[in-house]
C-alpha cells in the first residue's frame, strides 16, 4: 500500500523510470533464474555423480538428452527388425545404448532434469520398498498430467492412502469374484463378432484392436456400470490425449515460452482434457442417480465409481476425496486399465501364435477347465489355479512389460549403496532393460521359455534374486490392479484357445514401440481356425 501511495504521488516522467528499472530488476532476476536451472544447477549435478564414479551422456543446454533420444528412437524406426523379442534397442534404443556403455548405473537428462538409471535389483528393491518415504512418484506435467491428472498413479500421502482404501476394497478378492459374469459376457461378445465374420469367410484378425474393445467393454461393466458404448467416447478421448503425450515426450520448450506460444497439440490436448472431465461428470451424475433411486444391481454403488462417489460423501476428512479426486481416478483407471489389459492379451497372442507347442498346451487346460468349471461358482478359483497360463502370462510379461520403465524423484538427501542421491533428481528403473539382461535370465534371455517360471519367480532367473522382474512394479506402489488385468487376461485366453487355433499372419510387421506403453506399432494380426463354431 506504501508503494501505491508514493506512485500516486510521482509524475509521469518519475513513474515512466520507477516502471523501467523495476521491469529491468524482473528481467534480470528472470535471467538469473533461467541461467542457474538450465545452466549451473544441471552442471553442478553433473560433477557431484562424476566424483562418485557415475557417468552419462553429457547435458546440453536446455534440451537435456531429449534430442539425442528422438534422433535414436527415429533411427530405430528406419530398420526393418525381424522377428525376434530382442527388443530394447528397438523400444527403448537410448537405454540399450547407454547401458552398454556407461554400466548398470548412469546419469542421463530429461531436459533440464538429471534422471539416475539404476538397474541392479538390490538398489531397486531398496528404492521400490521406500521404507523412509524417500523416493516419490514422479509428478507429471504438460500432456500426461492432462492425461492422469491427481490419481492413485502420482499422489503421495494421505491422499493416496484415502485413493489406495478405495482402489484395494473395489479390486480384493470378494469384488473379483463378482466380476467373472461380466467379463466372461464380455468375451463372449468379442467371440461372437469373430465367429459371425469367420463364417462369412474373414478369418483374419488385428487383436489390439479387437482386445482394445473387450478390455473396454470390462472396465466401463464392471467398474463404472456403464455398457461400452457409454464409455467410448471417454476411452477415444483418453487414447488421442495418450497418443499426444506419446509424440511430445522429448520435445522441450524454453522456460516461459510455453505459456505464451501454444502448440497445435497443446490446444487440441486442452480440449481433450476438458471434454474427458465434462464425459466424466456427466458418468457422475448418472451414478448419484442410479444409486438415489436403489436402480440395478451394477447402479448399487459398490463398484469402483460407485466407491469413489461414497468417499466425497465422508464425513472424516481424511477418508473425503473431492470431485476433482473422482475425476482423475476415473482418467487413471480408464487408461492403466485399459491399456494394461490389452497389451498383456496382444503380446501373449503373438506369443502362442509362433509356439504353437505352448498354444496346444494351454488349450488343453482351457478345455479341462471350461468343461468342467464353465459358469460354476468355483469358476474364479480354477482360473487362477491355471498353472500353464500363468507361466506362459509371466513369461510374456517378461518379453514384452507393459511399462519399459518407471520412475520415482528423491525427495531428501539419501545414501543409496555406495551412492549419495542429492534430493531433487529422478530415478529411472529399465523394466524392459532388467527383463532382457543375460547376466540375469541367461544366455537364452530372448526366447520364449515359460518352463523358466515353473518353479516360480524366485527361481527363474539364474540369481537368486526376485528384483528383475517387474511387470506391476513393487513395494506399497505395486499396481493395485494386477489381480483385475491378469483375471480378465486368463479368462479371455482360456474362451479364445477353447474355440481357435491361430497362427501369426503373414502381413504382420514386427515394430514394438512404447506409446507410452509397449505396443504394436502396426498392430498384430492373426489368422483363425475355427475347432467349433
Amino acid at each position: 500500500m506504501a508503494v501505491l501511495g508514493s506512485i500516486k504521488t510521482m509524475g509521469v516522467k518519475e513513474i515512466t523510470v520507477w516502471f523501467f528499472d523495476y521491469l529491468c530488476l524482473y528481467l534480470l532476476f528472470q535471467l538469473i533464474k533461467f541461467i542457474y536451472n538450465t545452466w549451473w544447477t544441471p552442471i553442478h549435478i553433473q560433477k557431484v555423480f562424476r566424483s562418485q564414479g557415475i557417468k552419462g551422456p553429457s547435458y546440453r543446454f536446455h534440451h537435456g538428452n531429449t534430442k539425442e533420444i528422438s534422433k535414436m528412437m527415429e533411427e530405430s524406426k528406419k530398420k526393418p527388425m525381424k522377428l525376434s523379442h530382442d527388443i530394447l534397442s528397438v523400444a527403448q534404443p537410448h537405454f540399450d545404448s547407454w547401458l552398454s556403455q556407461y554400466g548398470s548405473i548412469f546419469l542421463y537428462w530429461y531436459g533440464t532434469k538429471a534422471r539416475l538409471v539404476i538397474a541392479e535389483p538390490e538398489l531397486i528393491k531398496e528404492i521400490l520398498n521406500n521404507k523412509d518415504g524417500t523416493y516419490l512418484k514422479i509428478q507429471f506435467e504438460g500432456y500426461f498430467k492432462k492425461l492422469l491428472g491427481g490419481g492413485l498413479v502420482t499422489a503421495e500421502g494421505k491422499k493416496w492412502i484415502a485413493q489406495r482404501k478405495i482402489a484395494n476394497h473395489s479390486f480384493h478378492a470378494n469384488s473379483l469374484k463378482g466380476m467373472v459374469k461380466a467379463m466372461t459376457e464380455s468375451v463372449e461378445m468379442m467371440l461372437e463378432r469373430w465367429r459371425i465374420n469367420y463364417v462369412e469367410g474373414k478369418n483374419e484378425i488385428e487383436v489390439f484392436e479387437e482386445f482394445r474393445v473387450l478390455t473396454s467393454e470390462v472396465i466401463s461393466r464392471t467398474a463404472f456400470g456403464s455398457s461400452y458404448l457409454e464409455g467410448k467416447n471417454i476411452f477415444d478421448k483418453i487414447s488421442r490425449l495418450a497418443t499426444l503425450a506419446s509424440v511430445n515426450t522429448n520435445k522441450m520448450k524454453i522456460p516461459g515460452i510455453g505459456t505464451i506460444f501454444r502448440s497445435s497439440d497443446e490446444i487440441e490436448s486442452e480440449k481433450l482434457e476438458l471434454e474427458v472431465r465434462n464425459s466424466i461428470i456427466e458418468l457422475v451424475r448418472k451414478k448419484e442417480e442410479d444409486i438415489r433411486l436403489g436402480g440395478s444391481e451394477s447402479s448399487d454403488g459398490c463398484d469402483f465409481l460407485g466407491l469413489l462417489i461414497k468417499a466425497t460423501q465422508e464425513t472424516d476428512e481424511e477418508k473425503k476425496i473431492s470431485i476433482g479426486d473422482v475425476i482423475d481416478e476415473c482418467k487413471t483407471f480408464y487408461f492403466a486399465g485399459h491399456e494394461t489389459t490389452t497389451g498383456l492379451l496382444a503380446w501373449t497372442s503373438l506369443l502362442l501364435a509362433i509356439n504353437p507347442d505352448w498354444q496346444d498346451k494351454a488349450r488343453k487346460e482351457a478345455t479341462e477347465f471350461l468343461n468342467k468349471n464353465d459358469s460354476t461358482p468355483e469358476f474364479y478359483n480354477h482360473v487362477a489355479r491355471s498353472k500353464t497360463l500363468n507361466i506362459i502370462i509371466n513369461e510374456t510379461l517378461r518379453l514384452y512389460p507393459i511399462a519399459g520403465s518407471v520412475e520415482r524423484r528423491v525427495a531428501k538427501k539419501v545414501r543409496l549403496g555406495n551412492l549419495v542421491l542429492p534430493p531433487g533428481i529422478g530415478v529411472t528403473i529399465p523394466i524392459l532393460a532388467l527383463h532382457h539382461d543375460a547376466k540375469i535370465w541367461g544366455e537364452d534371455v530372448h526366447l520364449f521359455k515359460p518352463e523358466r517360471f515353473s518353479q516360480g519367480v524366485g527361481k527363474a532367473t539364474t540369481t537368486s534374486t526376485t528384483m528383475a522382474f517387474l511387470p506391476f512394479s513393487y513395494g506399497p506402489r505395486i499396481c493395485v490392479g494386477l489381480n483385475f488385468a491378469l483375471l480378465e487376461a486368463k479368462i479371455a485366453l482360456l474362451m479364445i484357445l477353447s474355440r481357435y487355433r491361430f497362427a501369426l499372419s503373414p502381413t504382420y510387421v514386427h515394430s514394438p514401440v512404447n506409446h507410452p506403453t509397449l505396443q504394436a506399432r502396426y498392430g498384430i494380426q492373426l489368422t483363425l481356425h475355427a475347432l467349433r463354431i
